[in-house]
Order: C-alpha cells, then sequence, then structure tokens
C-alpha cells in the first residue's frame, strides 16, 4: 500500500509491507513525483511509530475514563452553554498542520459556518502565515507559483532562511543531484548560521540576523540599475515605481553596512542573479518567523516580478512548507482570516458560503489568529477552546503565559495520538484521535500537490477519526444535516465542489475536476498538482505562466518594502541573540519522534550552539549546562561550541518539552512580537543572556524500565531500545540520589567511587544488566551506545563487564557520539575509518555504510574528514 509521510511539508510517497512478525516496513514510494523514492531518516523510521506506547486510547473527562457518547455530550453541550451565556466569539478551535484536509474542512465549517465564529486558527500560524500574505498580496491569491522539477532547470538556487539540508532533507538531496547533474548552477545560501545546507553552497552570504528584506530591497535596486528589469513583464504589473522607489536608497554599500556583509559578496549575489536566465529561491521559518516576515517574503517576490523569473520552468519563489498539510489547512479556511476555498471576508464571498452551506450563520469577520487566541483565552474573553492535534503550551511564544492561560480557561478539550504532552495536562476533555497509518483522508505539500494518506493498521483503543468527533459534535448542536458525512470521501467531494462554487477562474483554488470522484476513485487518487478543472484535468505543475494573476485587474503587484530590523535588539542586559529552529532527526514537540530510540540518538539533550569567543567571554566550556535567560523565562541546555556560529548569537532548537526535560522549552524565552500583517511570531531573534548552570554533580543514569524523576535539578530523558537515559545535574551526593531513585536490592552490585563526586554503579539481576549509573562533577565522558547496547548483550568477560563499568569498550574501540543515524553508525567508527584512508564521504559510505540512506549526515561526514586530515602530522 503506498501513502504519505507525516512530517514536513514536502510531502514524500511512502511504501508500507507488513511483515510476518506484525511490524510494518517504510520505504520511499520510487512513483510519487515529491521524492522518487528517497526518504528521509524520521521518514524511513516511520515504522517505528506505530507503537501504543504512550497513546490515548479512550475518551476522558477531567482525567477518568468516559464513553464517546458522554465525551461528545459534554463537549457540545459545553460549547452550547457558552455560545448562549457569551456569544460565539467566546470559543475558538485550534487547529494543526497534522490534521488532513477532511479533518480541516469539517472544524472550518463547523466553526465558520454554523457557530459563527472566525475563531479557528491552526499552528500553520506559526510557520506559513506571512508567505501567504506575500503571496495574496502579489499575485492576488495564496498560490505557490513552483515546483520539486523546477531544481532540475534553474540556474542559480537561493536558499535564504532555511537549513533545507535539515528541515526538508529529501529537497535537499534533490537540490543535491540536480547541482551533481548540472554542476554549472550555482547555490547560494542565506544564513546566519553556517549551517549543514551551506555544504552545497557556492557562496555562503552569513548576514545579520533578521536583515534579510535589505538584501532584497537592494536586489531589486541593482536589477533596475543593471538592465535586469524584464520589459515584457511590465505591462502584467502594478505598483512597479513605488516599489523601485522604496528600493532606490538600498545601494550596495548601504545593503552591505545594513547586513553587515562584505561589500564583494553583496555584489557577487546580485551580479548572480542578475546573469542566471533562471533563478529560483527557496525559503523558509528565516523569513516567515519574523516581525516583518511578511514585507521579506514580498521583497523576495518583488525581484521575481521585476525580473520576468517565474512562470517558466526553474524560476521563482518558492515557501517551503513547515508541516505535512499547512497547505491543505490554507486551502480549506484553517486561518482565522479567511473563508473556505480561499474565500475572504468579504460580502460576496459571504454570501456565497452561506448559499453552498445553507447556513446563515457564516461568520462575518475574521477571527483571533493564534497568539491573540491565547491571550483572549489568558484574558477569560474565549471561554471554551478545542485544541486539536497540535501542543501551544509549548509551541506557542510566551509558552508558560499560554499554559497559565489553558489553566484558567473553562473548557480546555483537546483531541490528540498522545495521552501525555504538555498541552493535555490542562484538558478537561481528552479525545483519542488517530494517528498516522489510521486515518485515511488527504494531504497538500509544497508545491500543491494533493495526496493520499492512507490507514493500514486498525486504530488502538477507541481512537477515532478527527473529522468523525467534530461532525458528531455538530450533530448534537443541532447542525446534523451539514454533518451528515460517513465517509471522508464525503468531505472531500464537498471541498473540491466548493472550491469550484461560482469561480470562473477568480480564485486560483479550484479543484473542481475532482468534485465528482467515487469512493473508490478517492481511494485511488494519485497524486496531483491544483489547480484540477476543466482548463487543467491533469494538474497543472507551474502556475503564471500565462502571466496572469488574480488580483481584480488580472496584474501581479511590486510593494514598496521598507527593511527593518527584528522587534528587540541586543543590549548590555540581554546581550546575545538567539535564534531557534529545528534539528535533524526530531519532530515539532517529539511527541512521535521522541519515542524512537535511534532519532534520539544524534542530538540528545536540549542544546545551545554558541561561538568559542562568546563562550570564553562568558567562562563557559564545551559541555557544560548553562541557563539562557530572556525578559520572558529562562532554560536550562547543554553548551555545544561551534564558529559556525555567528559572535553574539547562539541556536536552541525548538523539540523539547517537559516531557522530555525539566526546563528545556525554549518558546517560553520567545516574546509575542508578531507580524501585523500576518500575526506570524518572530521566533527567530531574540536577546538573551546566558551563564554557567552550577551543580554539585552530573550523571547519567540507564534503567531498564522508566522511573519517575525525584526532585532534581536538571534532566532529560533518552529513548533506547530496551532502556531509558536519563542526563542528571543535581545538588548533594550522587550515590544517595540514586539509593533514594532505584531499588537495588536483590542486584549484584559493581560499583568504583572515588574522589568528590565521582561513582559508578552497574546493577545486574540474572546476568542482565538492568541499572547503569555514572556520576562525577563535570558531565562523565561515557560511550552511551556502548552501555544501552549492554542492556541487549551483557559482555561476556569479566574485563569488559570491568571496562563497561569505566562506560568504555574493552578494546578501546566503541561507537561514540552518533553521527548516522539511519545505520546507527557513530563518530569514533568513522574516524577509524579515516584513519584507515577513507578520504571522501563516498569512500567512508563503501566502508562503514553511513551517508548511503537518506544522505542528511554527509555535510558531518566531510566534516570529520576535515577535521581529522587537519590533524594528521604533515
Amino acid at each position: 500500500m503506498n501513502s504519505t509521510c507525516p512530517y514536513c511539508g514536502v510531502g514524500c510517497g511512502v511504501t508500507l509491507n507488513s511483515l510476518p512478525d506484525g511490524k510494518v516496513q517504510v520505504s520511499g514510494d520510487s512513483r510519487h513525483p515529491a521524492n522518487f523514492g528517497r526518504l528521509c531518516v524520521k521518514g524511513a523510521a516511520l515504522g517505528e511509530t506505530l507503537g501504543h506506547q504512550g497513546r490515548l486510547l479512550w475518551p476522558q473527562l477531567n482525567g477518568q475514563r468516559v464513553s464517546w457518547e458522554q465525551a461528545l455530550d459534554r463537549v457540545a453541550q459545553g460549547l452550547q452553554q457558552v455560545i448562549a451565556q457569551h456569544g460565539p466569539q467566546a470559543v475558538a478551535f485550534y487547529a494543526s498542520g497534522q490534521l488532513l484536509t477532511e479533518d480541516y474542512y469539517a472544524a472550518n465549517k463547523l466553526m465558520k459556518g454554523f457557530i459563527g465564529s472566525g475563531n479557528i486558527d491552526t499552528n500553520s500560524r506559526l510557520c506559513m502565515a506571512s508567505a501567504v500574505v506575500g503571496y495574496k498580496r502579489a499575485f492576488g491569491a495564496d498560490a505557490v507559483p513552483c515546483c520539486y522539477d523546477d531544481f532540475s532547470h534553474s540556474d542559480l538556487i537561493v536558499l535564504v532562511g532555511s537549513n533545507t539540508a535539515w528541515a526538508h532533507p529529501v529537497a535537499y538531496q534533490r537540490l543535491v543531484a540536480a547541482k551533481k547533474q548540472r554542476p554549472a548552477m550555482q547555490v547560494v545560501v542565506i544564513d546566519p548560521r553556517r549551517t549543514a545546507s551551506c555544504d552545497l553552497a557556492d557562496l555562503h552570504l552569513p548576514l545579520r540576523p533578521g536583515s534579510d528584506g535589505a538584501l532584497f530591497a537592494g536586489l531589486l535596486h541593482w536589477l533596475a540599475q543593471h538592465q535586469g528589469i524584464d520589459n515584457s513583464m511590465l505591462a502584467h504589473l502594478s505598483g512597479v515605481e513605488p516599489a523601485l522607489a522604496a528600493a532606490a536608497e538600498w545601494h550596495c554599500e548601504a545593503v552591505a553596512a545594513f547586513c553587515q556583509l562584505e561589500l564583494a559578496q553583496v555584489e557577487a549575489f546580485y551580479q548572480l542573479f542578475a546573469r542566471s536566465p533562471q533563478a529560483l529561491t527557496l525559503y523558509c521559518m528565516g523569513i516567515n518567523q519574523s516581525t516583518s516576515g511578511s514585507d521579506k517574503c514580498n521583497a523576495i517576490i518583488n525581484v521575481h516580478l521585476l525580473s520576468g523569473k517565474l512562470g517558466r520552468a526553474g524560476s521563482g519563489p518558492f515557501s517551503l512548507t513547515g508541516q505535512p498539510n499547512a497547505m491543505g489547512g490554507r486551502e480549506v479556511g484553517g486561518l482565522a482570516n479567511q473563508l473556505a476555498a480561499h474565500m475572504a471576508f468579504t460580502p460576496q464571498d459571504i454570501d456565497r458560503l452561506q448559499r453552498f452551506w445553507h447556513s446563515d450563520r457564516v461568520a462575518q469577520q475574521p477571527g483571533l489568529k493564534a497568539v491573540e487566541l491565547f491571550q483572549a483565552v489568558e484574558r477569560g474573553e474565549v471561554k471554551a477552546v478545542w485544541i486539536m492535534g497540535s501542543n501551544p503550551a509549548v509551541s506557542l511564544p510566551d509558552s508558560h503565559q499560554v499554559a497559565q492561560a489553558l489553566a484558567r480557561c473553562e473548557l480546555v478539550i483537546v483531541s490528540d495520538v498522545s495521552q501525555h504532552t504538555d498541552t493535555t495536562a490542562y484538558a478537561d476533555v481528552l479525545l483519542p484521535a488517530q494517528g498516522w497509518g489510521e486515518k485515511n483522508g488527504t494531504v497538500t505539500n509544497s508545491e500543491r500537490r494533493i495526496s493520499r494518506q492512507r490507514g493500514f493498521v486498525a486504530a488502538p483503543g477507541e481512537a477515532k477519526p478527527d473529522w468523525w468527533m467534530i461532525a458528531a459534535v455538530a450533530q448534537r448542536m443541532g447542525f446534523g444535516a451539514a454533518f451528515a458525512w460517513r465517509h471522508p470521501a464525503q468531505i472531500f467531494r464537498e471541498h473540491a465542489a466548493l472550491s469550484g462554487f461560482e469561480n470562473q477562474g477568480a480564485r486560483a483554488f479550484d479543484i473542481s475536476g475532482l468534485a465528482t470522484l467515487t469512493d473508490g476513485e478517492w481511494d485511488t487518487l494519485q497524486p496531483i498538482q491544483w489547480p484540477v478543472n476543466a482548463h487543467y484535468p491533469q494538474g497543472c505543475a507551474r502556475l503564471f505562466s500565462d502571466r496572469r494573476f488574480f488580483h481584480a485587474d488580472g496584474k501581479a503587484r511590486l510593494l514598496a518594502i521598507r527593511p527593518r530590523l527584528p522587534a528587540t535588539q541586543v543590549s548590555d542586559a540581554w546581550p546575545l541573540l538567539m535564534n531557534s529552529g529545528r534539528i535533524r532527526d526530531q519532530w515539532h514537540t517529539m511527541t512521535r519522534t521522541g519515542s524512537v530510540p535511534r532519532l534520539m540518538q544524534h542530538r540528545s539533550e536540549p542544546f545551545a550552539d554558541l561561538h568559542p569567543q562568546d563562550a570564553q567571554q562568558h567562562q563557559i566550556n564545551e559541555g557544560d549546562l548553562v541557563r539562557v535567560q530572556s525578559a520572558s523565562g529562562w532554560i536550562v541546555v547543554r553548551a555545544h561550541l561551534t564558529d559556525a556560529q555567528q559572535r553574539g548569537t547562539l541556536f536552541v532548537p525548538m523539540h523539547w518539552t517537559q516531557q522530555f526535560t525539566a526546563e528545556g522549552n525554549v518558546d517560553r524565552l520567545v516574546a509575542a512580537h508578531l507580524d501585523p500583517h500576518s500575526g506570524q511570531p518572530e521566533s527567530k531573534q531574540t536577546p538573551v543572556r546566558l551563564r554557567r548552570w552550577q551543580s554539585d554533580w552530573q550523571g547519567m543514569l540507564l534503567v531498564g524500565d522508566n522511573v519517575t524523576i525525584p526532585h532534581v535539578g536538571w534532566w532529560a530523558r533518552i529513548p533506547h531500545q530496551v532502556a531509558t537515559q536519563y542526563q542528571l545535574a543535581a545538588d548533594g551526593d550522587p550515590q544517595r540520589w540514586l539509593a533514594q531513585q532505584c531499588d537495588l536490592s536483590g542486584l549484584t552490585i559493581q560499583y568504583a567511587q572515588g574522589e568528590g563526586a565521582f561513582y559508578r554503579l552497574l546493577g545486574w539481576r540474572d546476568g542482565m544488566l538492568v541499572v547503569a549509573f555514572y556520576a562525577d562533577g563535570l558531565r562523565p565522558q561515557i560511550d552511551t551506545a556502548l552501555v544501552a547496547q549492554a542492556f541487549l548483550q551483557p559482555p561476556a568477560t569479566a574485563a569488559a563487564r570491568h571496562a563497561l563499568l569505566a562506560g568504555r569498550a574493552a578494546d578501546g574501540a566503541g561507537h561514540g557520539k552518533i553521527i548516522c543515524s539511519c545505520l546507527g553508525i557513530g563518530e569514533q567508527q568513522i574516524i577509524t575509518a579515516i584513519a584507515g584512508g577513507c578520504d571522501s564521504a563516498a569512500a567512508l559510505g563503501k566502508t562503514v555504510g553511513c551517508g548511503t540512506h537518506c544522505g542528511s549526515c554527509i555535510p558531518e561526514l566531510k566534516q570529520l574528514i576535515a577535521r581529522c586530515t587537519a590533524m594528521q602530522p604533515v
């Protein structure tokens, strides 16, 4: 069976095969046009996420199991009571790019169509809202003009605000393949950090954080001054003169000073863009997550419009979507400031939707955007909120205030696959949702490609599809006729019909050609790019090749952009600028990836990347725990020193939650500064200070079963195949702490004790390792993979057991830090192979195997080769 990966917006196709032992083997679908068989390590590990551990299995009220009838009655009655007493604006839905399009459509229809409030928003507000505004202002529609096939036709690829190698690995590998096939193709990476994506770059522009708008405003001015305008485009554009007048002050010297780049770097980029017949700009969160994110998007689109580099193979502005169905949510109106099928809150569109849905309750005005929504919850204006497949207590800025708001809210409904998240802790009603592999519907990827996500395993317990829950509540609220679906294909047909209803080419989103699919045809639907209608019955790969846009005059608009820096800047009190983002092997708040041992080995703890000189100034060493504090909150993370980080900045990943660490939620630090047009928060630049976090001891505990962590200063949880690892730091005596934590009675104990906090203990039962504990004044240097393996295969000799007590292999070998998650290959194995003559990533692949699956570790392999080569004697 074929389905679609549930992670990022690349939308990879997957093939599923059931194995004799009941497990499911996941591989890339070689026929899917998004990935042609390639998967990243997260997608390849999907089969390992299908277990039921940690799942929410049945409905709950106030923590007690109840029937679906009781739970649904409580939701419907609770919503009705709030509406009766306070009006429809006092209720809200918060949805997710993890929902399928059919789920999303049902939720939006209930809220905007029948409850009559615009208060449905989504976590897509945190990643794609500014891109949406940029497209709508320029093209008159939220319409991505490009496709992945453009990678193979471009002369210039510009990556800006995107570590594509880690955030969209399969798309990055397509870029790698395109570069290999056409070496003359140039790649420019625009990023303050030297990321893994820079491995492909011909030119890296390490600009000042948040200054991207000026770089592209300067490029617009350069094009105007150096015959870079496509004169044939001018008849199809409006706003050219004001846009060029605003850009006129951004000559190369001004850009270089503002962006803190060398003048030669700026000129090299501008010349490269101007002389490249086909240019493609890929942009993501580094652009969108800004108080001027919408303007940055339009600054990028401006240069493509004026130069005519869009609407043809290899050219255009291409936003890379963060979630698997963020675009599907946009299609159905899942954002608070839009109606279904890309309609707006105009009298004409409201009337059209009322007639299509046969409802006189359709919302008349936009609702509250994500951050505003939870601020309204905190103020008591929104009294009931239904959160669907999202974790806002972690992912929103000022996340501690979001948690406080949920604690005060009269009615919190959460539908999720996970029993325990930072958000479910505040739920009055918990509804068990079906997860990937169980639910059935469609998703739309970054290139407008609709693909089927198919259920292939039975849902555990009493888990139900999200659309089913929403329809059941709607029926109890008296809206039964409009929500009488019995199959998701019915919802899809309604959604498709609405997209073409009184459209006549006025709206970009139109899949009316799919409105008459039978259930069987829907079930076998092959990936297809919208629009799909009478003009494009087989879909459409690229938009605007006819230079017809969706503003009333048919023209595209250039916007006058006035670049500005982030809302807050560094100061004496807050001297460092913190950036947050994704890492290679994790996904969002780790509710899925955190359960897969091999995905937790590459970067196992929350960390902060900082420049060695900044570390020296703050008296911080590699591996120290550090307290990072902003005006909004603080966290404790592990310091990692790297000159890939700019001076005065640090990078902290977004993924860790209270389920995996004591104090690691980065959004506690991020203030709710918003783009005024999109409502998207500025998650990328937060002024902070840091200092070393002191403790009497640090340690590592591995146990065969989970344990409840007692009062301890700091901890992080890391799953292994048959053991759970805890990284620890605390005051007091580590030996006494262990005795309070673990029942060691009946075990054969092997231990070593030294000066200060030095303590080692192995606990054996019937020859099997059940406890391993290592403590010292600083973080013990232990081969974690080796110790974890001992829980599966105990050492055979006394010498090996003694070496295990020291945390190393008896022969001095071992794995070291995991570099290749696909095959579990560690740093020490790779270094040994390099010393044996492997002088390239390809040679390492042949000898050790690393880098031969998803390819995400290849940049690190090259770094190891360079480091080892530099250390060799001349």
